[in-house]
């Protein structure tokens, strides 16, 4: 088979763009540069004393009693190694977007029995709809895996209320991916039913991107040792058990990421949770106010994302052109709709180190662009 992709040399000469993405975000200057520390080894006492900072910081940051692992890797390898870890046959996934979509599929080529609960892409998932669908299997599901913030339609699913209502069924176990949300959206984790949340660095912890961070709650833990089989990588036996013998992590780790997130964590931990949830929801409601002015809001009301706005294009504007106009003339960035709906509605990413004053020059940006 002859290859698609041709190279194409890496230079030196990009322009600096403002990140609106879904991610990656922004990362501060003195967070890239605490990743130029001279190498050191991954069984050093060094190490050590990086790793147990990061993840005592985390739980404190989230403050959960549940373990935190944090492992070289995408977020999105949790979709895997929930599924090994928590699911001997059946699952339920409630769909309503792109990345729900795939946690799905994730699972079916692991060889589960998926059932699917489907929303249209903009709808939340409701509680009392993941009861029904539980009472009416014809079996124990061992797992409802869920998405927290479906970044491809910007909705915010409400995994609270979810996870009250599967806390019913002490045998099913409740995963959340939160890859674009946590850290810029409160959860109250250990107080809902969650047996395991995880997300990724480079979202709204506005860290580089390359690591994974999974809360595992004693409940989950347990499971995975129970059902006797697991995930190498990320199981949570092996993971948490090598971090209470050793304090470091089982797999050579991205060292200078983990050095970037301790520096970037202390600056969390400053501002604190409740005050980091604040500040992004000023963010969300300055891009709904402004959308409402010159657009639509492409989410279920009442269920907008807190890190991730989709836009519906009520006007009729040339996305594609947009986007690229506003990068060409303002350096930043932002996204088009995702998949079916690229051209349907487009996504500003509040998340991580951004505030109001800096979402508003890229709001003012694409008035001038688009000619607002």
């Amino acid at each position: 088979m002859d290859p698609v992709t041709k190279k194409r040399e890496y230079r030196d000469d990009y322009d600096e763009k403002t990140l609106y993405i879904p991610g990656p975000t922004e990362v501060r200057d003195d967070v890239i540069e605490a990743m130029a520390e001279p190498m050191f080894g991954h069984r050093m006492d060094r190490m050590t004393d990086l790793y147990t900072t990061i993840v005592e910081d985390t739980k404190e940051f989230l403050g959960t009693d549940h373990e935190v692992v944090i492992l070289t890797g995408s977020g999105t390898e949790f979709w895997e190694a929930t599924t090994l870890n928590l699911v001997d046959e059946h699952v339920l996934v409630p769909t309503c977007g792109a990345f729900s979509e795939r946690y799905a599929n994730v699972a079916e080529r692991l060889g589960k029995d998926v059932d699917r609960l489907e929303y249209e892409w903009g709808e939340a998932v409701k509680p009392e709809d993941v009861r029904e669908a539980i009472e009416s299997a014809d079996a124990k599901y061992d797992m409802v895996a869920g998405v927290l913030n479906e970044s491809s339609t910007g909705v915010r699913n409400p995994v609270e209320e979810i996870g009250d209502v599967i806390a019913e069924y002490p045998d099913t176990y409740f995963a959340v991916d939160a890859v674009s949300s946590l850290g810029g959206d409160y959860v109250d984790i250990d107080g809902h039913g969650i047996d395991v949340i995880f997300a990724s660095s480079q979202k709204a912890f506005a860290m580089p991107p390359g690591l994974a961070i999974c809360v595992v709650s004693d409940d989950a833990y347990d499971r995975e040792v129970e059902k006797g089989d697991s995930s190498w990588y990320g199981g949570f036996r092996r993971t948490i058990d090598y971090y209470d013998r050793k304090g470091q992590t089982h797999s050579t780790p991205a060292i200078p990421i983990m050095l970037a997130y301790r520096k970037q964590m202390k600056r969390m931990l400053a501002e604190g949770h409740r005050a980091r949830d604040e500040r992004h929801r000023e963010m969300m409601e300055y891009v709904h106010d402004w959308a409402g002015e010159h657009f639509a809001m492409f989410p279920e009301e009442g269920y907008e994302s807190q890190t991730v706005a989709c836009i519906e294009n009520t006007r009729g504007i040339d996305v594609a052109a947009t986007i690229e106009e506003v990068s060409e003339e303002y350096d930043m960035a932002f996204s088009n709709g995702y998949g079916d709906i690229g051209e349907e509605t487009f996504r500003i990413g509040h998340m991580g180190e951004h505030t109001v004053e800096s979402v508003t020059e890229l709001t003012d940006a694409i008035e001038d662009v688009a000619g607002l």
